[in-house]
């Protein structure tokens, strides 16, 4: 009797470290889908401008050299 007690016991508690160390393991994966999502969103903003004002010095030499 004593024996199935602490049987249950010991699983009730293994199951909660178990959801304890899967819960801080979707923490950890979600914060750093966060943290590269917005760093890709920066450099997505970044490329974008970039060519953005390539584009227009390519404009204005452009012009330059037809007069």
């Amino acid at each position: 009797m004593t024996n199935a007690t602490t049987m249950r016991r010991r699983h009730r508690f293994n199951s909660r470290i178990a959801r304890t160390v899967l819960l801080i393991s979707f923490l950890f994966f979600f914060g750093r889908f966060v943290y590269s999502a917005i760093g890709a969103w920066y450099h997505h903003q970044n490329k974008i401008q970039s060519q953005q004002s390539s584009l227009s010095i390519d404009a204005t030499s452009q012009q330059q050299s037809q007069q």
